[in-house]
């Protein structure tokens, strides 16, 4: 019995520190999208746009990583592959719907982030992290 008990701590922190890499990962890719240094716009400048478009960033990786655990085969290996493998992707097609927001709307969509103001259009950015998400989710499950 508690051999069982190790070993489902053991499945949980892989899957626990499988999503924590994921969305450190999806946290740095938004901070490559978008222009300055995101921790000094979250913490210091206090840039809610940047607050909104890093949670959705994270909401949806988490989305993903809930869904791929949920999907996962019994083999604990192949479940933390697969896992990581889905999550890399959903924050790939995240970078790119951003980038593809930015081609077809005027002016620089990295700009957004500025602490001064509050951009509408990360809620459009929200809404498409969180969508993919769920697509994603949906297409696992």
């Amino acid at each position: 019995m508690l051999a069982e008990l190790f070993l489902e701590i053991g499945i949980v922190l892989s899957y626990a520190v499988s999503g924590l890499v994921l969305m450190l990962i999806g946290y740095f890719v938004v901070d490559l999208l978008t222009p300055g240094k995101l921790h000094v716009l979250l913490w210091q400048q206090k840039s809610r746009t940047a607050a909104v478009l890093v949670a959705s960033d994270l909401a949806g990786v988490a989305i993903i990583v809930i869904a791929a655990i949920r999907a996962s085969s019994d083999d604990l290996l192949l479940g933390v592959i697969s896992t990581l493998v889905f999550g890399i992707v959903g924050i790939i097609l995240m970078a790119l719907s951003f980038l593809l927001i930015d081609a077809f709307t005027p002016g620089k969509l990295g700009d957004i982030v500025k602490p001064d103001q509050f951009h509408p259009e990360v809620w459009v950015n929200a809404t498409a992290h969180l969508g993919i998400a769920g697509i994603m989710a949906a297409a696992l499950l």
